[in-house]
């Protein structure tokens, strides 16, 4: 669903923070000083986020390769990734979100996916952000929290993750990944009531993408969606639009 926290109503998430979506093979390339954006700063850019800072030392210090990115890898664990972010396949995160189809809410509707992102930087930033406090997203709707998740365990590159699903999505949309055209492991952002004529404002729910049917129906796969991940099939005429990461084709 889509609200910053229980008292308004949804709840997603508005992720890379800190903008650490710099995958560690670039770095180890020499494109240390490419910019990203940080969805905490609206759209401003920052040059560096801490794993990638970690990795310029060493590079700088002459440091092997090997130590720089066990640097960076762990610097991206502490950010609340399970892999330093990196350019994936769109199946790969197609693939860890069917695995979670069945996942139910727990006792007091909290779920591993609440867990994780409580654990993270990004929860205090965002509550800060949007007036509240990091306990307000235990038990909060989580959507978007799902779709997070999703991403920080495969480490996609350019995903972005939030509490808030309009957030999120104005994330996408600053940074030059946002659009109408559904694709495979796209973040599909949901106006049950009018669609995109709603703008990215009226957002309600968020999923991703695994097919294009091409009759006006995609497939997804949604957290907190009956209180559990479930495959839905949705009208394209639903969709406020598309937030696309920065996959390997």
């Amino acid at each position: 669903m889509t609200g910053r926290f229980d008292r308004l109503s949804l709840a997603s998430f508005s992720p890379e923070d800190r903008a650490v979506g710099v995958a560690v093979g670039a770095v180890l390339a020499g494109a240390v000083g490419l910019a990203v954006f940080n969805p905490l700063s609206g759209d401003r850019a920052t040059a560096e986020t801490p794993a990638q800072a970690a990795a310029v030392s060493h590079v700088s210090s002459g440091k092997s390769a090997k130590t720089t990115k066990l640097s960076a890898a762990a610097e991206a664990r502490r950010e609340g990734f399970k892999v330093a972010p990196h350019r994936v396949k769109p199946s790969e995160v197609i693939k860890m979100a069917e695995s979670q189809v069945g996942v139910r809410e727990g006792k007091g509707g909290g779920t591993k996916y609440h867990k994780w992102y409580i654990s993270t930087p990004h929860a205090a930033e965002t509550a800060r952000r949007d007036g509240g406090a990091v306990a307000d997203y235990k038990g909060a709707q989580w959507c978007n929290m799902f779709v997070s998740w999703v991403g920080a365990q495969v480490g996609v590159k350019d995903m972005g993750w939030d509490a808030y699903t309009v957030q999120h999505a104005t994330w996408f949309k600053k940074a030059h990944r946002w659009g109408t055209t559904a694709k495979p492991g796209a973040v599909v952002f949901f106006d049950w009531k009018d669609g995109r004529s709603g703008g990215i404002g009226g957002i309600q729910h968020v999923g991703l993408v695994v097919k294009d049917n091409g009759d006006g129906t995609i497939n997804t796969v949604e957290g907190n969606t009956g209180d559990a991940v479930k495959r839905k099939v949705r009208k394209t005429s639903q969709v406020v639009g598309y937030g696309y990461p920065d996959y390997r084709r």
